[in-house]
């Protein structure tokens, strides 16, 4: 079978002779130094991918993808604006709110959002309802005083479901005795848990005409969207603002968190640069032994250019040994770090089991459990910056082999 010369002579360079074994050992430790570092990369960022993924899923799933408000307090002719925004593209679903900003008082005293909802309606735009750790949601019915609030809200006022909660607003009354704010007794009927601390420490729940009644409103105050992408939200809203008209106003997710997602995605980029950086480390290895080999066949490139190879027939030898050394190595990085990202939380269990220690303890942490999420252009990405630095790092070595002067390289044989 044909093969170039660069390639075959090559390839012979890469077997271990008895002369060269100490070259052979340090090819050895360059591919395992890349192996390792290409793991460590795509674990890395496996790992923030998932710790993405799961703030993103938890954050979404309490908050709408696309908000729809009034001019004024209130949304006018709501049930049209619903079936509306239900016709758009992408919308998965919508339901009327009520939001109060209320001070809440059992046997501690709390501030909290107060959202008046309807239970029918409200599971097509949060993930709420899958959460309750006590109670359901369709309790809060109309006149029916009953609230569900989040675990750490509860925790906080010193409730459990049964107990009664005193909810004040801001809407006062005139009484003989001057302006009251007005207030309601409240029965405690569910408890939910998010996992995240914004959500479970400081949202409520009742239903939407209760909270009408309470802030004296004639309506709702806005309409939550579900998409079945959340990257739609801009597109979505432009063509809601057109179908709905001035009277109302069209807010999506990356209004109130884009900055939070974006900080993330900027700590992944930092910690790709990062770790890129042990990947160029490793690859230092990878030069030392390319330099080592030049030395030792400087001879055979002596011989080599008296045949007639060319200087950039010698470069093209010695690159040759050296990417194989980095595809080997990647090769095994790529394996071993995907078999790592794809069980990291199970392994991270059985340590647990076997150590006794909780890494991530729910009591501290709203994220209980590692995540890992393996996305293969991350994997392409780590894949391409380790194959230019290693194809970097033969051409010095190579272009020294290709300056070997055949009467030099001789004169001592």
């Amino acid at each position: 079978m044909f093969r170039p010369l660069e390639l075959f002579i090559g390839l012979r360079y890469t077997r271990a002779k008895r002369r060269n074994q100490f070259i052979s050992f340090i090819s050895t430790v360059s591919i395992v130094c890349i192996a390792i570092s290409v793991t460590a990369l795509i674990t890395v960022m496996s790992v923030m991918n998932g710790f993405d993924s799961e703030l993103r899923n938890r954050i979404l799933g309490a908050v709408s993808h696309v908000t729809v408000s009034g001019i004024d307090e209130t949304v006018q002719n709501w049930q049209t604006a619903v079936k509306t925004a239900e016709s758009t593209k992408h919308v998965r679903g919508a339901a009327p709110y009520v939001e109060i900003q209320a001070f809440l008082q059992a046997r501690r005293p709390s501030g909290a959002l107060i959202r008046g909802i309807v239970p029918s309606m409200e599971p097509n735009v949060s993930d709420i309802d899958r959460h309750m750790v006590e109670g359901k949601m369709s309790d809060l019915t109309d006149r029916s005083w009953k609230i569900v609030l989040g675990r750490e809200l509860a925790l906080t006022l010193g409730v459990q479901v049964g107990d009664k909660v005193t909810v004040v607003v801001p809407q006062f009354t005139a009484t003989p005795m001057g302006a009251v704010p007005k207030l309601r007794s409240f029965t405690v009927s569910g408890i939910f848990e998010l996992g995240m601390q914004e959500y479970d420490a400081n949202l409520a729940l009742i239903s939407m005409q209760d909270a009408e009644r309470l802030n004296g409103f004639n309506g709702p105050t806005g309409i939550r969207l579900k998409l079945d992408d959340m990257r739609e939200a801009f597109p979505v809203a432009q063509e809601l603002v057109n179908k709905l008209g001035q009277a109302y106003r069209v807010e999506t997710w990356m209004d109130t968190h884009a900055n939070f997602f974006r900080a993330i995605d900027m700590e992944k980029k930092v910690m790709f640069i990062i770790l890129s950086l042990i990947i160029l480390v490793a690859v230092i290895n990878l030069i030392s032994m390319l330099m080592m080999l030049v030395t030792d066949k400087q001879a055979d490139i002596a011989i080599l250019r008296t045949l007639g190879s060319t200087p950039r027939s010698i470069m093209g030898m010695f690159m040759v040994q050296g990417v194989l050394v980095g595809i080997v190595g990647i090769g095994f990085g790529v394996l071993l770090g995907a078999l790592l990202s794809l069980n990291l939380p199970a392994i991270v269990k059985w340590i647990e089991h076997v150590t006794g220690q909780t890494f991530l303890s729910p009591d501290v942490y709203y994220i209980s459990e590692l995540p890992s999420q393996l996305l293969w252009s991350d994997v392409g990405w780590v894949v391409l910056v380790t194959f230019a630095f290693s194809l970097l790092a033969t051409l010095y070595p190579a272009w020294r082999a290709s300056r070997t002067q055949p009467a030099q390289a001789l004169r001592y044989e």
